[in-house]
């Protein structure tokens, strides 16, 4: 941008963007999924109901997250077969005879 008309125009363009609460920001990611974050945070950018069924969509997703470790346990625990009274026991056997 070396002339003053470009530089008052995107100063302008960007406080405008500011006054509709809008911000620029960087984001590292894959170049294949290039066109669906821009494609996301057009959406998002948007005002109205669509916008934000995406944004609840997505803070879903994100908030599911990893599996974090002992979750098998922890479900074990919760399992209504906790309080059963099972005989897990199983009878000892030593196998059978081989003639090697």
């Amino acid at each position: 941008m070396s002339n003053a008309a470009q530089k008052k125009a995107v100063r302008n363009y960007r406080a405008r963007l500011i006054q509709r609460g809008l911000v620029r920001f960087e984001v590292m990611a894959l170049r294949s999924d290039r066109d669906l974050i821009r494609a996301l945070a057009r959406r998002l950018a948007e005002e109205g109901e669509e916008a934000t069924q995406v944004r609840t969509v997505v803070k879903k997703a994100i908030a599911a997250g990893p599996a974090k470790p002992g979750g098998i346990l922890d479900a074990l625990r919760r399992s209504p077969l906790v309080e059963a009274s099972l005989d897990l026991s199983r009878p000892r056997e030593e196998g059978r005879a081989l003639d090697l």
